[in-house]
């Protein structure tokens, strides 16, 4: 497993600030969904959802609600860069609260292409897809923004393994 430390400003919307952007875009493939995308567009195939309508967004869904309906291509890469606290969630969606992440990880197998696929998740801790629903993790980059604020995590894991009858249900 590769790890990375970088040194970079605190930002509200993480993919703004020009270092998390270019490790970001280096780190995707293919199709990418972007399913908290905030105002900040990659330079990658990517499609957009943000519950904010006022962010430039294809689609202006709940996450888990944009997950369970979507009926189109299979994504190689999703990124999950919710809010990282309740507080946050109340502060960058006007108060609505941001969906049960557990709930959003499961749902996430059926929209992906299948064994290599990526999804890179961010916050403050390292929770992410996890072993139980087929993904290895491959890289970890640590975000050091200075002072006392909260280091950020992000977790690169790449599906291994299909999803097996009754495994995760």
């Amino acid at each position: 497993m590769n790890i990375t430390y970088l040194k970079t400003p605190l930002h509200r919307y993480t993919f703004k600030a020009p270092k998390i952007r270019a490790w970001v875009e280096g780190e995707t493939k293919g199709t990418v969904l972007n399913l908290f995308a905030g105002m900040t567009r990659l330079a990658c195939n990517e499609i957009r959802n943000d519950l904010n309508p006022k962010m430039v967004a294809d689609y202006h869904m709940d996450a888990l609600d944009f997950v369970t309906s979507w009926k189109g291509k299979k994504f190689d890469t999703v990124l999950l860069d919710p809010p990282y606290s309740y507080r946050k969630s109340m502060e960058m969606y006007e108060g609505k609260v941001a969906s049960p992440f557990n709930r959003l990880k499961d749902a996430l197998i059926d929209i992906l292409s299948g064994a290599g696929s990526i999804v890179i998740t961010f916050g403050y801790h390292s929770v992410s897809m996890g072993k139980a629903r087929g993904f290895i993790q491959e890289h970890i980059l640590l975000m050091y923004h200075g002072g006392a604020i909260h280091d950020t995590i992000a977790v690169v894991e790449r599906k291994i393994k299909e999803r097996q009858k009754g495994y995760f249900d």
